[in-house]
This record gives C-alpha cells, sequence and structure tokens, in this order.
C-alpha cells in the first residue's frame, strides 16, 4: 500500500486520530503515517505491543529506527524504557517485544544499505545544548552523517522556530505542542516537510520538545524485497 506516498507534500498527522490497525503478529497494532510497500516497506509508522505479545526474529534488511514513547521495549540486546533512541542498521536481527507493554515510533527501510552504526540512546541522562543561531531553543545530538541530522529539540514556551529545509524534514511531538502554517501539533503528532519547505513553528504556552530528522529526504526509494 502506499499513504503519504507523494514526498512533494507537506504532511501531518494526528496519531490520536488515526485508528490502530492488527499487524501479522497478534498483540502488536499499528497507526500508518507515511508507507511505500507492503509487509516489505519503506515505512513511518507508531506500532503498540500489547503485554507479553512480540514479534518473531526477523532481520532488518533495511534497517530500523525507532524511538520509545511509551512502556518497555524489550529485545536480546536489552529492554528500553519510554525515552530511548534506537538505530538497529542494516543486517542486524532481533526479536522484539514488551512484557508490559510499549508504544514506539519507528522506521523502517530508510537507511544506507552500507550502514552498520548501531545506536543505543537514553535520551533520559543526555544533556541538551543551546543553538547559538535560534533563540529559545536547545538541541540534543542523537545521529548526524552525509545523509541526515537527528536530534531531539527542546523549544521554550513561545519560541519562534523558524528553519530552512532545502532536503526537507520530519518533526515528532514528544511533549507539549506547537504550531506550524495553521496547524496545531499535540503530543505524537507528526510533521513532514518536503524538499525545499520551511519550518515555520511557533511554541505553546509550556513549550515543547521535537525529535526532528532533517537532511534525508534526497533518499526516497520504494524497498526492494528481502
Amino acid at each position: 500500500m502506499d499513504l503519504n506516498a507523494d514526498f512533494t507534500k507537506r504532511v501531518v498527522m494526528h496519531a490520536d486520530e488515526i485508528d490502530w490497525l492488527s499487524s501479522p503478529m497478534p498483540g502488536v497494532d499499528r497507526r500508518m503515517l507515511d508507507r511505500i510497500g507492503d509487509e516489505v516497506a519503506r515505512a513511518t509508522t507508531i506500532v503498540r505491543y500489547a503485554p507479553n505479545s512480540k514479534f518473531s526474529p526477523h532481520v532488518h534488511t533495511g534497517g530500523e529506527e525507532f524511538i520509545v514513547l511509551e512502556g518497555v521495549f524489550q529485545d536480546e540486546h536489552g529492554d528500553f524504557a519510554a525515552g530511548s533512541y534506537i538505530r538497529n542498521p542494516p543486517t542486524s536481527s532481533h526479536t522484539p517485544g514488551s512484557d508490559e507493554g510499549c508504544v514506539i515510533f519507528v522506521k523502517l527501510w530508510q537507511f544506507d544499505l552500507g550502514d552498520r552504526t548501531p545506536v543505543k540512546i537514553d535520551m533520559n541522562k543526555m544533556g541538551s545544548i543551546r543553538d547559538a543561531d535560534r533563540p529559545g531553543i536547545s538541541i540534543m545530538p542523537l545521529f548526524q552523517d552525509e545523509r541526515e541530522t537527528v536530534q531531539m529539540e527542546t523549544w521554550d514556551a513561545g519560541a519562534d522556530v523558524k528553519l530552512d529545509l532545502p532536503e526537507g524534514g520530519e518533526y515528532l511531538v514528544l511533549e507539549g505542542d506547537f504550531t506550524d502554517s495553521g496547524d496545531q501539533l499535540r503530543l505524537q503528532s507528526w510533521l513532514r516537510i518536503p524538499k525545499g519547505g520551511q519550518l515555520d513553528a511557533k511554541a505553546g504556552q509550556n513549550g515543547a520538545k521535537v525529535w526532528s530528522k532533517t537532511r534525508h529526504l534526497r533518499f526516497v526509494d520504494p524497498p526492494v524485497a528481502g
């Protein structure tokens, strides 16, 4: 299936307005944000694991990047509580699940296929630094290479957040809220801005914590089977 597959268009999706859809694994449901493909797909999704549910062992041929939003995600590599940021590069494998249940934001098939860099960060234990070029904004670097920049940003209450995005960007609200181009984005709202677009946001009265990914929308190809 294709969903929000035209990457020349700006997209806003509010998680609390999207129905949960069952996955092939019992107890694992999904809210789809964008998708090119079927079960093997270039996809951005919010996934919910019921208590004591798990996927069967599998290899991430195209890589997997995710944030734990609620609960504790588990696999043979560890227990990852809310606030964890994980990158499982292409050819990595695991058996994901959750004893207590969890919700994650996950991106599949969006890596350089030669990437072999795993990342495991507990954002709750990381500090942020003030952005010298953007007043009212602090950043927590998470990952950067020649393809993309990933960070968690804290926006002060009422901060104006403007950024030209010649290579596109994505934003997920982790706390608080903000407005952009007339849309109000709240907890777990997701914004995708196409190449050549601009973020023109204003943080809400309680500020916002926002996961951001930029520079990466040059690389939008459907996956190959495997």
